[in-house]
């Protein structure tokens, strides 16, 4: 997962490798769960993904959860 700050609004980008797509873990779900945490949304394949939201202060919050959210996944 990509993220940066472009005018003031938190942008998201996931690309996931088919082998882990195959075990579970889908781009897109993923990147609406991030941007879920900054106030906003996304969606995309399950290989390629993007969204974004409006506060800008939650991106660390909102990337530092990425690895629980791909390990919920592979539980699945």
């Amino acid at each position: 997962v990509l993220a940066a700050v472009i005018d003031d609004r938190p942008r998201f980008v996931a690309a996931v490798a088919e082998d882990l797509v195959s075990r579970g873990v889908h781009a897109g779900h993923l990147i609406r769960a991030v941007a879920t945490a900054v106030g906003g949304t996304g969606g995309g394949r399950p290989t390629l993904a993007e969204g974004g939201g409006r506060d800008a202060t939650e991106v660390g919050r909102a990337r530092a959860a990425v690895p629980a959210h791909v390990r919920e996944m592979l539980v699945r």
